[in-house]
């Protein structure tokens, strides 16, 4: 994984489409910086496409829109609290975030960013949300319904998995 292979005390998360431009990575920083009281914490700034809700919702098809609510309803019931979009794909993680979320992680698909959230409020990691621009990139993947199903059961698997003890996480504080 690229994670395990990234060097400096912080790590960049980015789709490689380019939806999100790169001089954004200062408000990651920035949000890093105010949950970062001392320098070893370890933290979480999660790009956030939110606030451009309104903005999306009146250019997708009703269908789209009702899915994309359904996800959002699914994250939070089972799995991440307190962030309202876990898929934006641009992240800042100080090394030792990376080193115990991407350590934990089982999910490989759509939903591993879920998984990777689910860990870090496990762990008591800080994670801020952060607006960022972000730019609807032709060509996506994603099959709406289909792609709809194979993330809610993902994101069920993940929530199961988790309180049945078939994945476990350690609570401890240092990766060495």
């Amino acid at each position: 994984m690229g994670v395990f292979s990234s060097r400096g005390e912080k790590i960049l998360m980015a789709d490689a489409d380019g939806a999100t431009k790169f001089p954004d990575v200062e408000k990651l920083e920035k949000g890093l910086s105010d949950l970062q009281p001392w320098p070893e914490q370890m933290a979480i700034a999660c790009g956030s496409r939110a606030h451009l809700e309104k903005e999306s919702i009146a250019q997708r098809s009703y269908f789209r829109t009702l899915l994309m609510y359904g996800f959002h309803f699914l994250v939070w019931f089972l799995c991440v609290k307190g962030i309202r979009d876990t898929q934006c794909g641009f992240k800042l993680l100080t090394r030792e975030a990376a080193a115990r979320t991407f350590s934990s992680l089982h999910i490989e698909r759509w939903a591993f960013d879920v998984e990777l959230l689910y860990i870090a409020q496990f762990l008591q990691i800080p994670i801020a949300e952060v607006a960022v621009n972000w730019t609807e990139i032709e060509g996506s993947k994603l099959v709406p319904f289909w792609s709809w199903l194979q993330m809610g059961k993902d994101l069920l698997f993940i929530r199961l998995r988790y309180l049945t003890g078939a994945w476990r996480l350690e609570q401890t504080r240092k990766v060495s």
